[in-house]
């Protein structure tokens, strides 16, 4: 039993020195296959992939907080690297943060420090949504007017006006109709809800007032 168990032993490990050496010599040979599908067929090979070098300088930032603007990110982010570009996107109207934005740094390995430690931080509630894009999924317009800090209108001066403007007489005599109606849809509201209320009349004038102040050559 024990000579078995010996020549049993001497054996198994011829098998392994065998195995290992024509694995070793069949990874050495050229053109030699990686393996032999199961399903059989042709031998195949691992198709060997080539490291990109990383060039991305752009980085996506998301779920901005509110009051983390243009200087804020700038003077949070230059603790990286030096900063290129930078933009928040916002409405075109009112001027207020869209909540995601753009910075390009000067290295791409910069860059890619900040997506790896910056994705997923907590700030203000808000855990940022970093990442990188690359350099052929950057849009040739992204910078456009970056330079230029934007100015939302001044929409309460320019519904001023408009409100103040002088209007012809159709312009006034529409104005105080649709007042009026308005008032008679009002009315029939209340009685409608059961309220014994008078509501005072509103007398309409349809000629508009002057703006300036006219005197005769007689009253001198």
């Amino acid at each position: 039993m024990k000579a078995r168990a010996a020549k049993n032993k001497a054996t198994m490990k011829k098998m392994k020195k065998g195995a290992t050496e024509f694995s070793v010599a069949s990874a050495a040979a050229d053109g030699a296959p990686d393996f032999l599908p199961l399903e059989g067929g042709p031998e195949r090979k691992i198709p060997v992939s080539e490291l990109k070098e990383n060039k991305a300088t752009v980085l996506y930032i998301g779920r901005i907080p509110h009051g983390f603007y243009e200087n804020e990110m700038e003077g949070f982010f230059k603790q990286f690297g030096t900063i290129k570009r930078l933009r928040v996107a916002r409405n075109k109207k009112t001027g207020k943060s869209k909540h995601f934005g753009f910075i390009e740094f000067d290295s791409p390995e910069v860059a890619k420090v900040v997506a790896e430690c910056m994705h997923n931080y907590l700030l203000f509630e808000h855990l940022l949504q970093v990442h990188l894009i690359p350099p052929e999924r950057v849009h040739p317009k992204l910078w456009k007017g970056v330079n230029r800090w934007y100015k939302p209108l001044d929409w309460v001066r320019i519904e001023r006006k408009r409100h103040d403007k002088e209007r012809l007489l159709d312009e006034q005599k529409k104005l105080v109709d649709r007042i009026i109606k308005r008032d008679d849809r009002r009315r029939k509201r209340i009685e409608a809800a059961g309220i014994d209320y008078e509501c005072p009349e509103i007398v309409g004038c349809s000629q508009p007032a002057p703006k300036k102040i006219r005197f005769d050559a007689e009253c001198e």
